[in-house]
């Protein structure tokens, strides 16, 4: 054999064992780590045909074959790391957020009337003769006197704040589911806070003056009814006596025309 066949022979010996060596140390290729950054251009690129990003995928799938386990690079995916939440003070400008409001409860509205603003005898002493009505403004009674010390007691309402009143008068006129004609200083008192009265209001179930009137010498005041016997016990009125509809129709019944009034 000669030298030139004896270098050509020792040649091909080490390409095939370089080539052996190569492919032993790139036998199994490193993987390849996939930026969670979804931004990133290249990994839009990975996007299937459904328009999801590998990098979402959770699970890698593997080769069918060792041909594409040769021709592909094994890959990891690394999960996009989940958000931590971000506490806001009260000062930030973020998106709002549901508060629970402390709301204050509406006040109950007052359905019934208080038991001891019902009609009742009650024992009474006065040196009044019976038949004489006796209206305690302060206690909001009005008391019919009747003999024996007693007296015939109703709840009414009175006048509110800077409408009260006091003195001595006599029944001068009864009426019954009275018209109502608002004084001229009632009509420009309301319509300086932007309430309109009527010139006149014919009686009826949703007249002020209620069910009677029992009209107090030659003054603007009356003894009557209410279509709001919730007010009853209360300082509300402009000066007038309000009862109970069915507790003035029992006082009309009692009392007659010339009937001593006291209001005190």
């Amino acid at each position: 054999m000669t030298t030139k066949t004896l270098l050509l022979a020792l040649g091909l010996t080490t390409a095939l064992c370089n080539t052996a060596l190569a492919n032993d140390r790139y036998g199994d290729r490193p993987p390849v780590i996939v930026s969670p950054d979804l931004a990133a251009p290249w990994v839009m690129q990975l996007a299937g045909p459904n328009g999801r990003s590998a990098a979402t995928v959770r699970q890698y799938r593997q080769p069918q074959n060792d041909r594409q386990q040769a021709d592909q690079p094994r890959v990891i995916y690394r999960e996009q790391a989940q958000p931590r939440p971000v506490r806001r003070g009260i000062f930030d400008r973020g998106q709002p957020r549901t508060q629970q409001v402390a709301m204050r409860p509406n006040a109950p509205a007052r359905s019934r009337i208080d038991p001891q603003f019902l009609p009742q005898m009650v024992a009474y002493d006065t040196k009044e003769k019976a038949g004489t009505l006796v209206i305690d403004t302060n206690n909001r009674f009005l008391y019919l006197v009747m003999a024996d010390g007693q007296a015939r007691r109703y709840g009414v309402g009175v006048g509110k704040p800077g409408f009260e009143w006091a003195g001595e008068h006599k029944v001068t006129r009864k009426a019954e589911w009275p018209s109502w004609i608002p004084p001229q200083e009632m009509i420009s008192r309301e319509a300086a806070k932007g309430h309109y009265l009527p010139a006149r209001m014919d009686g009826g179930p949703e007249n002020p003056l209620g069910a009677r009137a029992l009209y107090l010498g030659s003054t603007l005041y009356r003894i009557h009814g209410t279509n709001a016997p919730w007010t009853i016990g209360s300082a509300v009125s402009s000066g007038c006596i309000r009862m109970r509809n069915e507790d003035v129709t029992d006082l009309y019944g009692r009392v007659d025309v010339g009937t001593k009034v006291i209001v005190m």
